[in-house]
């Protein structure tokens, strides 16, 4: 494990802007924790661990926001994914960020820990990846260093892909376990609210 000293400094940041058009429903909004929605349950996650949090959402998304949350607004200057990331980047270029996909609902404080315990300041990104023969970082559940993303808009510009793995698997990234790997359990259709749901009605 890599020494905190030097590291720059953490924030996080939820990606709530997406259209959810599988799910049907936004899917920040979504409820699996005491009536407490999704995005707001891994917000509070985050902001216990990081110096500021964001949720990262669309210009018609922050009407929905509670007062008390920080926000960045997507600038719609990025393709795909990148888009949230790159919107918070501009934001605060010299920071590090935690990023949390929103349709993570198996994801808790214990992994939220050990992916900061793990951060290595000599990586671009640290990102939680699976058990298997040949694991693949999860970029949605990642802590992205500052000159990666710097980076990541080169990246965009040079390639026909926007897919935020494909730039960490040729990037020095370094992998880490959860304990559980179904934290990285993804919601994504009406059939994965309902798994989730029952893993959830398990664990309690």
């Amino acid at each position: 494990m890599t020494s905190n000293d030097n590291k720059v400094e953490l924030y996080g940041l939820v990606l709530s802007g997406g259209k959810s058009t599988r799910m049907g429903r936004d899917k920040g909004h979504i409820t699996y924790h005491q009536d407490k929605p999704q995005q707001e349950y891994l917000y509070e996650l985050l902001d216990a661990y990081c110096s500021k949090t964001f949720m990262s959402v669309r210009s018609e998304q922050t009407r929905a926001l509670p007062d008390h949350f920080n926000y960045i607004t997507d600038n719609n200057q990025y393709r795909g994914p990148f888009n949230g990331m790159l919107s918070a980047h501009d934001a605060y270029p010299n920071v590090a960020w935690l990023v949390l996909a929103c349709d993570l609902p198996l994801m808790d404080e214990a992994s939220i820990q050990q992916l900061i315990q793990e951060r290595s300041n000599s990586h671009m990104a640290t990102a939680f990846a699976r058990r298997e023969e040949n694991p693949l970082p999860e970029p949605l559940c990642a802590i992205w260093e500052p000159q990666a993303l710097q980076q990541a808009k080169a990246f965009l510009d040079a390639q026909q892909s926007t897919c935020p793995r494909k730039f960490l698997i040729n990037n020095a990234t370094k992998l880490t376990h959860p304990a559980k790997d179904e934290v990285l359990f993804n919601a994504n259709a009406l059939a994965d609210y309902e798994e989730a749901k029952r893993l959830i009605a398990e664990q309690e």
